[in-house]
C-alpha cells in the first residue's frame, strides 16, 4: 500500500492496553491512567480479525505497544493469533521489560520475533525516578530473561531527556558492547505530559554524536540512523524527529486500543474501526493511508497535534 507522497506503508503498531505497571515521568500523570470500560478495548480476537485485513493490503510487520503490552490480559493468545497469519512477516513487542522473567520464553513460543525493551537510566536511583518507583533491577532481569529465551537483535529504547541522562550516552554505549545490544536514543517529543518539561529537556541526538565520535554511520532506510563501533559488537540508533525529520521514510500506521487507526503519531486525526468489517474494514485502511500526512506538526509550532497522551498511542 502507497499513499500519496509513495511511501510504501507497510508496518502497524497496534496498542493492545492504556495500563501499565510503570508510571514514566514523560508518559503519564503521577496518578496513572484515565482507565477505560473494558468494553472499549479491542479483544484479542478483534486484534485478528484487523491485522488479517491489514496484511491483506500489504502489511507484513506488526509491532504490539502498550501502555505495557504484557499487562495485558490474553497477550499470549493475541501473539499467537497473529504469528499465525500468513504474511506477517516480523511479530515485534515494545515492552519496558520487568514481566520478561516471567514472559519471555512464552512470547518466544508464541510466535514474537523481536523485542525492544524501554530504558532511560543505568543508574537505580534515576531509573526509580522516571519510573516513579520502578526497580531497575526488574528491568535488567527482564533483558538477561530477553537473552536466556533466544531473542536475538533486541534493541534497548532510551528517550534522552537534556539534564536527566545525557550523562549516560557513554554508558549506554558500554552496555550496548558488553551485552552486545542494539541502544536507541530517542529525542525527547512535546506531547503528552512532556509539554509541562523544561525547554532544556528537549534537546538534540546530536549530543550521541558529540560524545561517541568512534561510531560509524551505517547504511539506514528508515526512521532510525544507524552507527556501530569499530568492534562491530553491539549498535547505536538515533530516532531524532525534532532535529532530523524523519516522515519521508515512515511506512507505519497506529492502531490504538480501543480501535482508532491513527496516520500520524503528532496528527489529530483519527479514524474509527468500531463496527467494520470485511470491505468497510478495508476502506478504513485505505483512508487511514491516503490521510496520513506528508510530515508531522513538531517543526511547524514544537507541539504535537495528537490528542492522546503517549501512553494510550503506544509511541
Amino acid at each position: 500500500m502507497k499513499d500519496q507522497f509513495l511511501r510504501n506503508i507497510k508496518y502497524l503498531r497496534i496498542s493492545v492496553t492504556d495500563l501499565c505497571n510503570l508510571r514514566c515521568e514523560y508518559c503519564m500523570g503521577k496518578d496513572g491512567v484515565d482507565k477505560k470500560c473494558h468494553s472499549q478495548i479491542m479483544t484479542p480476537e478483534r486484534i485478528k480479525e484487523i491485522v488479517e485485513v491489514a496484511v491483506s493490503l500489504g502489511i507484513t510487520k506488526i509491532r504490539l505497544t502498550g501502555g505495557e503490552p504484557l499487562v495485558r490480559h490474553g497477550i499470549l493468545d493475541i501473539c499467537r493469533y497473529i504469528s499465525a497469519i500468513k504474511g506477517v512477516e516480523e511479530l515485534c513487542i515494545t515492552t519496558n521489560g520487568v514481566l520478561l522473567p516471567l514472559l519471555a520464553k512464552p512470547l518466544k513460543e508464541a510466535g514474537v520475533t523481536r523485542l525492544n525493551i524501554s530504558l532511560d537510566s543505568l543508574n537505580p536511583e534515576k531509573y526509580s525516578q522516571i519510573t516513579r518507583g520502578g526497580d531497575l533491577n526488574d528491568a535488567l532481569n527482564g533483558i538477561k530473561a530477553a537473552k536466556e529465551a533466544g531473542f536475538k537483535k533486541t534493541k534497548i529504547n532510551t528517550v534522552l531527556i537534556g539534564g536527566f541522562n545525557d550523562d549516560e550516552i557513554r554508558d549506554f554505549a558500554d552496555f550496548a558492547q558488553k551485552e552486545d545490544l542494539d541502544v536507541r536514543f530517542i529525542e525527547l517529543m512535546p506531547i503528552g505530559e512532556s509539554l509541562s518539561f523544561p525547554r532544556g529537556a528537549f534537546i538534540s541526538n546530536n549530543v550521541v554524536l558529540d560524545q561517541l565520535p568512534e561510531l560509524i554511520e551505517m547504511p539506514s532506510d528508515g526512521v532510525s540512523l544507524q552507527y556501530l563501533f569499530p568492534s562491530h559488537r553491539g549498535a547505536i540508533g538515533l530516532i531524532s524527529p525534532l532535529s532530523h525529520k524523519f516522515c519521508g521514510q515512515c511506512n507505519r500506521l497506529r492502531l490504538t486500543s480501543d480501535g482508532k487507526l491513527k496516520p500520524c503519531l503528532h496528527s489529530s486525526t483519527e479514524i474509527s474501526l468500531d463496527g467494520l468489517s470485511g470491505e468497510s474494514l478495508k476502506k478504513a485502511f485505505q483512508e487511514a493511508i491516503y490521510r496520513k500526512p506528508k510530515e508531522h506538526s513538531l517543526k511547524k509550532d514544537g507541539k504535537s497535534k495528537s490528542k492522546r497522551k503517549m501512553y494510550q498511542i503506544g509511541g
